[in-house]
């Protein structure tokens, strides 16, 4: 079966030209109908959990996009068909074990259709996020993720919202110091999880480019529903505008 009848990623706001972008890498839990038929071999149960995608994410990207009136690129793909949030060399990059899951679809993929899916699914959004990216100078890339409330076995993790961030932390630091100050939240300064992987989505289009850049984790059952996706990207966006300055007066500074 071919993937011509499938689109590997969806752009909201196409003809925006604001120097924001917005990007979800783990928008979709769909697997193209050329994988297992459509399927990756799992029960519905753990295609709607966060090993299959980041759960609410989508709804806070398209939402926050429209709040600052930015374009935005979402994958259209399950990351466990292909994950477009690892460099091409991350063993994690195609996984066949996740979270307690086997995904029977993975589990004797070899070399090739790691490559097959890479060209067709994971290369096309790469190449839509990067033209987007380099239709502006001074472009700054929002990456918006979800994070689950508790691993198989782990720790509840109490933090409403985190901030990822690597070497260039100035737009990170930024919205970490604003978002420290508003009533109630629980905020994680690289957590969950820590920093960037090589080779990911933000060190390939922001790092390895200059571009100011954040990477928001939102915990999933605070933007399960569409009104609470876009209750936080109407509460984002001036907090993401009001950082972006106070980044920009301090590099004129320095």
């Amino acid at each position: 079966m071919t993937t011509a009848s499938f689109e590997p990623f969806s752009i909201h706001g196409a003809n925006r030209r604001s120097r924001w972008l917005i990007t979800c890498d783990h928008a979709s839990n769909a697997v193209p109908p050329c994988i297992g038929g459509g399927s990756l071999g799992l029960p519905d149960e753990d295609m709607q959990r966060h090993i299959a995608y980041d759960v609410g994410a989508a709804g806070v990207t398209r939402a926050l996009a429209d709040a600052l009136g930015a374009p935005a690129v979402l994958s259209n793909f399950s990351r466990m068909v292909i994950d477009p949030n690892r460099g091409l060399n991350d063993p994690t990059l195609l996984m066949k074990l996740y979270d307690g899951s086997v995904i029977p679809a993975n589990r004797n993929a070899d070399a090739i259709e790691k490559a097959r899916r890479v060209d067709a699914f994971y290369s096309p959004y790469h190449n839509a996020y990067a033209e987007l990216a380099a239709r502006q100078g001074d472009t700054v890339i929002v990456a918006v993720h979800s994070f689950t409330p508790q691993l198989n076995g782990r720790p509840p993790r109490p933090w409403h919202i985190g901030i990822l961030h690597a070497f260039d932390d100035r737009l990170s630091n930024a919205l970490l110091g604003l978002l420290n100050k508003e009533d109630g939240l629980c905020v994680g300064d690289n957590e969950p999880y820590a920093g960037h992987l090589p080779g990911d989505a933000i060190d390939r289009h922001a790092l390895q480019t200059s571009r100011a850049n954040t990477l928001i984790e939102l915990r999933s059952d605070l933007i399960e529903t569409a009104d609470q996706q876009v209750a936080w990207a109407k509460r984002l966006a001036p907090i993401l505008t009001k950082a972006l300055i106070q980044m920009e007066t301090s590099d004129a500074k320095d």
